[in-house]
């Protein structure tokens, strides 16, 4: 049975959506943030990297959102669900499955720790100068950058049903995590067109269902 290494408010919650909209047997593994938000030492006996997510299966271990994902439809989506078969939708949602963490993610994990820069760890005597250099670098880089993302995603999903075009995929299952933190983080105005996704996607019940088994999201 695929067990599922879950870390609390993790981008491990995708996965656990997949499963639940293939309707494959899983077990979680819980495991909880320390107080510094990074993963527990424990998860480095499942992984050397020691993050989530992180599926095993068997034998196998697998590693990173993507690869997870992948491996899960290509393995399990037997009655093909997410299948895609036109071209120019497999290439569409092979897109969007890199973009969300090798574009969007890196920005919205840097203005997560700009933004906790006046906060501990840092020493009390340094929050006020950390504080206002991660309000200028926000200012001047991150939330321009943001912005020019939230815009290009808007003008996709304003004239596509799913990232993939007309059909759900797991490009849409990995464009969640991002764009849940991108409206969390200060993107949700003028997006109507990202928030009807959102709003179509938390009514799935294969999303609620997940929600209910690994727990809700804080993204703020």
């Amino acid at each position: 049975m695929i067990t599922v290494h879950h870390l609390n408010n993790s981008r491990s919650q995708r996965v656990l959506w997949l499963l639940e909209e293939l309707d494959v047997p899983y077990q979680i593994k819980r495991y909880q943030r320390e107080p510094s938000m990074l993963a527990p030492e424990a998860l480095k006996k499942i992984h050397p990297l020691g993050k989530s997510p992180v599926i095993t299966d068997g034998n196998r271990v697998i590693a990173e959102s993507g690869a997870i994902l992948e491996y899960l439809e290509s393995r399990y989506d037997d009655e093909e669900r997410l299948t895609l078969i036109e071209e120019e939708e497999q290439l569409q949602s092979r897109y969007w499955l890199h973009y969300a963490e090798g574009s969007l993610m890196p920005l919205l994990v840097m203005k997560l720790i700009f933004s906790r820069m006046g906060q501990a760890p840092v020493p009390w005597l340094l929050r006020p100068v950390g504080s206002a250099f991660g309000k200028g670098v926000q200012k001047a880089y991150l939330d321009k950058q943001l912005a020019t993302h939230r815009q290009f995603i808007e003008q996709h999903l304003a004239q596509h049903t799913w990232f993939a075009g007309s059909r759900f995929s797991i490009a849409d299952v990995q464009m969640s995590f991002p764009l849940l933190a991108l409206t969390a983080r200060g993107g949700r105005a003028d997006s109507p067109a990202i928030q009807n996704w959102l709003d179509k996607i938390q009514h799935r019940g294969a999303w609620q269902r997940a929600l209910q088994k690994g727990g809700e999201i804080t993204l703020s």
